[in-house]
C-alpha cells in the first residue's frame, strides 16, 4: 500500500516541478539567471547580491547546479544541427532536474537516516506527502539545494559515528566537500551543521587523519569556490587570477556574514522579531505535522540539526520560511503518527488538506503568469516588430533570460500607484519621436481593478488590446481585507484571478 501512495506522490510532484508557479524572485535571479547569461549570452539582470562592491553570492555551487545542464542542453543541440536553445526548453529542463535532485538524493538520504524499516517507510511517506517537497524543492532555489547539502552531511556524520571504530576517511573526506560546496551555497548551513558536528569532536580525537580529510577538502572546495568567484566578479581585470587571489580575493561567505550582521542592512528586506520562525514560518511549512512534535521517538541527529537550526535562526531579524526548508525533511523523518487510530485518522485527514490547499496554491497559481507571459513575449516579439517595450505591474519581476536574447525592454513597475503607472506607460506612446513605439505592452493581473477605469477609457484615451491572458495566475500580494473585506477580497482576487498582456496605444479617433 505504502508503495503505491508513494508512486503516487511522485506524480503528484513532478507534475507540480513542471508547473510554471513563481514562489520568489530569488529561485530566478539567483540562479538560472545569471547562469543563462554567461552561457548563452543571454541579456539578464544582476540584482544587488551580484553588483555590490562585496557581492555575497558565489557562482561556484550555480555552474554544477544549473551550469552543467545547460552546457549539457547546449552541446546536444550542437550536435543535432539545430538552432540556439530555447528559454522554454531550458527553464523545464531544469525544473526535472530539481525534481530528480529531490526524488534521488532527498528520498535516498531519509532512507538513509532512518534505520528501521517500518519508520522509515512512514518518513519517506510524510516528506513524500509534504507541499514544500512538491513546491518549493522541485523550484531553482539555493535553499532547495541547501537541503540535499543538509541532509548528506548529516548522512555523512551519522556514518562516520556508526563506524567509531574505523577512520571513515572517505565519509570525513565527503564531509568537508559538503560543507565547502554548502557555505558557498548559502551561509545558513553552519546552523544546521555545527550542533550535530559536535558529535564529531570525540571521534577527531581517537582519530586525527580523519579530521585531516575532512579540513582538507574543505580547505580544496573553499579555495577553488573563491578562484572561481575571483575570476567572475574580476574577469574584466588586465591582472591575472593569481595576481588577484593573492591581493584581492572574493570571498562571498565572508561577505554575506558581514551583511547580514548589520541590522540596517537587513531592514531594507524587512525585521522580523525572533519568534517569527516559531510563530508563522514552521506552522507554515508544516501545519498539522506540528502536531507530532509529541510523538517525536528518540532525539536524532535529524531533530537536533532542525531544532538548533531554527534557534539559531531566529537569532537574525530577517526571517523568511525558506530559511527553514532544510528543517521540513528533518522533522518529518524524526517523527510517529499518533498511536490512537481516531487521532491519526483526523490527523492524515488534515495533512491531506492542508498539503492539497498549499499545494495547488504555491504549485499552481501563485505568480503562475509571470514564467509562460515572458516565454510568450520573447516568442512574439518576432511576430510583432512595433512591441519593443512591456511593462510590468504589480507582479513579481519577470526572468529577463526567458526573452532568448529578443530585443525587448523589460520594465519593472513592481507595486506602483495606478495613476503614477499609466503616467510611465503613456509616456512613451505620447512622445513618439520616429525611434520611439507607438505602442507598449502592460503586463497586469486580472484582480488589479483599478486598471478596469482606463481600460473602459473612462479615464483616458488609451486603448488596450488583450494579447494574451491565463487564469493559473494568483497576486497574493493585492490582498486588501481592511479595504475590501474577506469576502471582497476573495471575489477580487481569486474570482479574478489570472494576468494579462495588453497593447496600450494612443486612440487615432482621440
Amino acid at each position: 500500500m505504502w508503495r503505491r501512495t508513494y508512486l503516487l506522490l511522485l506524480l503528484v510532484r513532478i507534475y507540480l516541478a513542471l508547473s510554471p508557479s513563481y514562489i520568489h524572485p530569488d529561485e530566478n535571479f539567483q540562479g538560472p539567471e545569471i547562469i543563462a547569461g554567461q552561457i548563452f549570452g543571454y541579456p539578464n539582470l544582476k540584482t544587488w547580491e551580484f553588483t555590490s562592491s562585496h557581492p555575497v553570492r558565489s557562482l561556484f555551487p550555480l555552474w554544477p547546479v544549473y551550469g552543467l545542464p545547460m552546457l549539457v542542453l547546449q552541446w546536444v543541440w550542437t550536435e543535432t544541427g539545430k538552432e540556439a536553445v530555447a528559454p522554454r526548453v531550458i527553464y523545464y529542463a531544469l525544473r526535472l532536474l530539481m525534481f530528480i535532485l529531490s526524488f534521488v538524493l532527498e528520498d535516498w538520504a531519509i532512507h538513509e537516516l532512518v534505520q528501521s524499516p517500518r519508520e522509515r517507510r512512514i518518513a519517506v511517506v510524510l516528506v513524500a506527502s509534504s507541499y514544500v517537497t512538491w513546491t518549493y524543492q522541485t523550484h531553482t532555489f539555493s535553499n532547495a539545494v541547501e537541503t540535499l547539502v543538509v541532509l548528506w552531511s548529516i548522512v555523512m556524520i551519522q556514518r562516520i559515528l556508526d563506524h567509531k571504530h574505523r577512520s571513515s576517511l572517505l565519509s570525513s573526506a565527503l564531509l568537508g566537500s559538503l560543507v565547502a560546496f554548502g557555505v558557498f551555497n548559502r551561509i545558513t548551513i553552519p546552523a544546521f551543521l555545527l550542533p550535530p558536528g559536535l558529535y564529531l569532536v570525540p571521534h577527531f580525537l581517537r582519530k586525527p587523519f580523519s579530521l585531516l580529510a575532512l579540513c582538507t577538502t574543505f580547505i580544496l572546495g573553499s579555495i577553488l569556490a573563491i578562484a572561481v568567484d575571483t575570476y567572475f566578479y574580476h574577469y574584466s581585470t588586465t591582472e591575472s587570477l593569481f595576481q588577484i587571489l593573492r591581493s584581492d580575493p572574493t570571498i562571498t561567505p565572508l561577505n554575506s556574514l558581514l551583511y547580514n550582521t548589520s541590522t540596517s542592512n537587513l531592514s531594507l528586506h524587512g525585521l522580523h522579531p525572533p519568534y517569527q520562525h516559531l510563530i508563522a514560518s514552521l506552522p507554515l511549512l508544516l501545519g498539522p505535522a506540528l502536531l507530532l512534535f509529541w510523538y517525536i521517538r528518540k532525539p536524532s541527529l535529524s531533530i537536533i540539526s532542525a531544532l538548533s537550526a531554527t534557534v539559531l535562526l531566529s537569532l537574525i531579524p530577517h526571517q523568511e520560511p525558506r530559511f527553514l526548508l532544510p528543517a521540513v525533511p528533518l522533522i518529518l523523518s524524526s517523527v510517529r503518527l499518533p498511536s490512537s487510530g481516531v487521532l491519526r485518522k483526523y490527523w492524515f485527514v488534515s495533512w491531506i488538506i492542508f498539503n492539497t490547499i498549499l499545494g495547488v496554491l504555491m504549485g499552481i497559481y501563485h505568480q503562475g503568469g509571470v514564467v509562460p507571459a515572458q516565454l510568450w513575449l520573447g516568442q512574439q516579439r518576432q511576430h510583432d516588430p512595433e512591441l519593443t517595450k512591456v511593462f510590468w505591474w504589480r507582479t513579481y519581476s519577470p526572468p529577463v533570460w526567458l526573452l532568448g536574447g529578443k530585443e525587448l525592454v523589460t520594465v519593472d513597475l513592481m507595486g506602483m500607484k495606478a495613476d503614477e503607472m499609466m503616467d510611465r506607460v503613456s509616456g512613451p506612446i505620447d512622445g513618439y519621436r520616429g525611434g520611439e513605439p507607438r505602442s507598449v505592452g502592460l503586463v497586469a493581473p486580472r484582480s488589479s481593478v483599478d486598471l478596469d477605469a482606463w481600460i473602459e477609457r473612462t479615464k483616458s484615451n488609451l486603448v488596450f488590446e488583450q494579447l494574451w491572458m491565463t487564469e493559473n495566475h494568483l497576486n497574493l500580494d493585492d490582498l486588501d481585507f481592511e479595504e475590501d473585506g474577506i469576502v471582497g477580497t476573495l471575489e477580487r482576487v481569486v474570482g479574478r484571478r489570472g494576468l494579462v498582456i495588453w497593447k496600450v496605444s494612443r486612440n487615432p479617433q482621440a
